[in-house]
């Protein structure tokens, strides 16, 4: 049962617990504001998140902080080229009575860190990229439920590219942001080395549960949105493919491929929750511009003659917009 009597108290509800969670968050996670932002939009809005950033930016510690303060269970999969579809999701084995018996994989939980996820093959990828989509995972013949919420946080190292095998546009596409973590500045590096080299910090309390959490995202399925943004959102979208009559002059000349229909879903669901947290009870074209770069940059291919010119996809994004 809902803890709220109606919609406008439920969504007041959201922007107090997004407030609660930032600050919770904030007591561990230094100077990393829009990253925290996007990761806890993309949660409530059922969706998953890919992480592009260089070792020791605090990956791994940025999602646990998270799951401690959602109240939900975490696991890190370190992902590596001898890593088994099996290792994922889990594998039915025989017990002392000679029974099958199902042992479940790190799959099963609320939150996966999937650490490096380019380091593995496609057929391991398409294990992780299955249960995103269909929130199940099918293991010898038997369809098994995961439990909700769940989302999925991958990572990737953009520098180091030997030995990896690249995610194909299709599962990019299954990601709702692409979210680049950069360097801190030097006063938060400054209160980092403070906080991690001395006594041990604040815990962060938990201020969400798994029920909670649902119920928000429920409540951001119910959000309505003015037919004049849906259109600002699709004509984004469009304006990213060579081939449409709506694509700007950016993307005939500079791009291969464009972003498709799951942008424009992305793009609306992102903005209503953008604009519950800052206090809105409908999405705005601003709440759409806020999110445009994290949901498109990864669903459009520069050609040839873009690489060649040293043309950036951000470049692209921003003359769109």
């Amino acid at each position: 049962m809902s803890a709220y009597s109606n919609e406008v108290e439920a969504a007041d509800g959201l922007k107090q617990a997004y407030s609660k969670l930032k600050t919770e968050i904030s007591k561990v996670i230094i100077g990393q504001d829009k990253v925290v932002q996007l990761l806890l939009t993309s949660i409530f809005c059922e969706g998953h998140s890919l992480l592009v950033g260089v070792p020791g930016l605090a990956k791994t510690l940025l999602i646990r902080t998270i799951a401690e303060a959602l109240h939900l269970d975490f696991n890190r999969i370190q992902f590596t080229p001898d890593l088994m579809p099996s290792d994922i999701l889990g594998a039915e084995t025989l017990d002392k009575d000679r029974n099958f018996k199902f042992i479940k994989g790190p799959i099963f939980s609320n939150i996966i860190l999937a650490d490096e996820i380019n380091r593995t093959p496609p057929k391991t990828q398409a294990a992780l990229l299955e249960s995103m989509q269909e929130y199940s995972v099918t293991i010898a013949g038997e369809h098994r439920p995961l439990q909700k919420p769940f989302f999925v946080l991958a990572t990737q190292n953009p520098i180091e590219q030997e030995g990896t095998y690249p995610l194909p546009e299709a599962q990019l596409d299954r990601f709702m942001f692409m979210i680049t973590l950069d360097y801190p500045s030097f006063e938060s590096e400054v209160e980092i080395i403070k906080k991690t080299t001395g006594e041990a910090g604040e815990k962060v309390k938990q201020i969400l549960t798994g029920g909670e959490i649902i119920e928000f995202q429920n409540l951001i399925q119910k959000v309505p949105v003015a037919d004049n943004v849906v259109e600002y959102a699709v004509g984004l979208v469009h304006k990213t493919r060579p081939a449409s009559e709506k694509t700007s002059e950016m993307a005939k000349n500079y791009l291969e491929w464009g972003a498709g229909p799951r942008a424009s879903q992305y793009l609306i669901k992102g903005a209503k929750c953008n604009a519950l947290i800052n206090g809105k009870y409908s999405p705005d074209i601003e709440d759409v511009q806020a999110l445009a770069k994290s949901v498109l940059s990864h669903r459009i291919v520069r050609n040839f003659k873009a690489e060649a010119e040293g043309v950036t996809v951000d470049k692209i994004i921003e003359s769109i917009l």
